[in-house]
């Protein structure tokens, strides 16, 4: 999808409640070709990175600098556009149990330096990557990673059957220098301000990229970034525009989203209060228009969802989707066969009315706009919504204490689409610690299924969901790349590599 962006990009914070532990491109760079409008003289490719935070696929936290990462080092697998493992550096995956996995590492590759990938490499990379801030949360579940020759185990603590989903991690070399080398098809070159990129000769990927070399503009404060976009000293630049820290770029861009597991989506307190009832979490998840908040009010940026599955995943299912979808006449059924009555417009039950809490973080305008949306459209149908605008400090707060009827959150969901940090026990994201014995087996056999087997595994838990629906999905969210006119023909960026496929990119010569 292309937009323009016209005028400034300034928006306010969409604050998530948990975000996976991979950053990814808020205020980072996509790389594509550019030309002016108007210009015959097109536009060397460049694009920024912030030398002072390191490039370090491990310790940086930088996303701009992250970003570049595609372009340096390889995973065992890479994610396509559907969240889909495909093999990268391993070409062969297989578990009996989903306990214990057998990935064989590709043969003939080498490091920038000319050493040859080994399986060591790939066990050192996965254990230092259990230890960083980056990937620790995702790989929590691996026990030990040992290999031998060309072939690494993997052993989990409890069963998952899509492991190489969550194993697109950066394989290195550590070399005693300050950045690590890669399987990439670039080098990274320079020192202090000065870096570029640099096309590998011994690149092991049949198709290469156009580009022999790909300068970096250095940046050092935000402003920075900002300034070199707008006045076109770099090509192209990454946001989450609507997110907490989008940046404002000035004048017209052209943007290309991309799918995320970033999941918007409304909790209920089902420890205390109307929402207890399944009933009532029911009725209010048939009465929220999704459409109308990802088109609308997030201006296209976000695919609406009513299950807790992209709609590019093979997990979703249609079908299911639409019975789940906005239905103000569901909403009405629902609470009528579960003893409710409508007087003068609103619902009611014996001398109790429906009415309910919504709270929301007020650093981000989306989010607000969002959760007036929802009750505007609840209102309509009856139920008494009051939308309760809190800092982040009060709104944690009220969540930690119960003290809501409904939450408008945000979470990051790993690329398996586990959904352990909503609905288990301890999950971070379920504040009112709900349980359900059938719940939580229909979720570990998502877990575990491989293959064919996890569409149906998935169906059964999202029909489970449905009926008890101890959160609700709304959408998940588009992040975007930002170019001058004409630079990203053919990009194809993703969630976890915004150069996906750069070769078949028609990237400025």
């Amino acid at each position: 999808m292309a937009a323009v962006l016209t005028a400034a990009l300034l928006l306010g914070s969409l604050s998530g409640c948990a975000q996976e532990e991979v950053p990814l491109p808020s205020e980072t760079p996509l790389p594509s070709p550019s030309q002016s409008v108007g210009s015959a003289q097109p536009m060397e490719f460049v694009l920024p990175c912030y030398p002072e935070a390191g490039f370090h696929p491990l310790n940086c936290t930088n996303r701009t600098n992250l970003s570049l990462m595609g372009l340096i080092y390889d995973g065992l697998f890479e994610l396509d556009q559907q969240f889909e493992p495909q093999f990268a550096l391993a070409t062969a995956a297989s578990s009996a149990d989903g306990l214990s996995w057998s990935i064989a590492v590709r043969e003939g590759v080498t490091f920038s330096d000319g050493t040859p990938l080994t399986a060591a490499h790939v066990v050192s990379s996965l254990n230092a990557a259990r230890e960083s801030s980056l990937y620790s949360a995702r790989l929590s579940g691996i026990t030990s990673v040992t290999g031998e020759g060309n072939l690494v185990t993997i052993t989990l603590s409890s069963p998952n059957g899509n492991l190489p989903a969550l194993l697109d991690v950066p394989i290195f070399l550590d070399n005693g220098g300050a950045v690590p080398l890669g399987t990439g098809d670039y080098t990274l070159v320079g020192s202090d301000k000065s870096w570029h990129l640099e096309l590998r000769a011994n690149g092991w990927r049949q198709e290469r990229p156009k580009l022999e070399a790909i300068r970096l503009y250095a940046i050092e404060e935000t402003d920075d970034l900002i300034y070199a976009f707008d006045t076109r000293e770099i090509s192209l630049v990454g946001s989450d525009i609507t997110g907490t820290s989008a940046l404002g770029f000035s004048g017209n861009a052209e943007t290309v989203d991309y799918a995320t597991t970033d999941l918007l989506f409304v909790g209920f307190n089902t420890a205390s209060g109307a929402c207890t009832s399944a009933d009532v979490r029911r009725a209010l998840s048939q009465g929220i228009d999704r459409e109308n908040i990802a088109a609308s009010i997030l201006s296209h940026h976000a695919q609406a969802s009513a299950l807790p599955a992209h709609p590019s995943s093979v997990l979703f299912d249609d079908g299911l989707n639409t019975e789940l979808s906005y239905s103000p006449e569901t909403l009405s059924t629902i609470l009528t066969e579960a003893g409710w009555t409508q007087l003068d417009g609103k619902w009611n039950k014996g001398h109790s009315n429906l009415s309910l809490t919504l709270i929301v973080s007020q650093e981000n305008s989306y989010k607000l706009a969002v959760a007036d949306a929802i009750a505007a459209t609840l209102n309509a149908a009856g139920v008494t919504v009051t939308v309760e605008r809190l800092t982040w400090e009060a709104y944690t707060a009220a969540l930690a204490a119960g003290d809501y009827d409904l939450y408008l959150g945000e979470v990051r969901l790993t690329a398996d689409f586990d959904l352990t940090v909503l609905i288990g026990p301890a999950g971070a994201l379920n504040y009112s610690r709900w349980t359900d014995a059938e719940t939580a087996g229909l979720l570990a056999a998502f877990r575990a299924a491989q293959g064919d087997d996890r569409k149906a595994a998935a169906n059964a838990l999202y029909l489970r969901l449905g009926e008890e629906m101890p959160f609700t999905p709304l959408c998940f969210k588009n992040w975007s790349i930002l170019s001058q006119w004409g630079q990203t023909a053919g990009a194809t960026p993703t969630q976890q590599n915004i150069f996906y496929h750069f070769a078949a990119w028609s990237a400025a010569q």
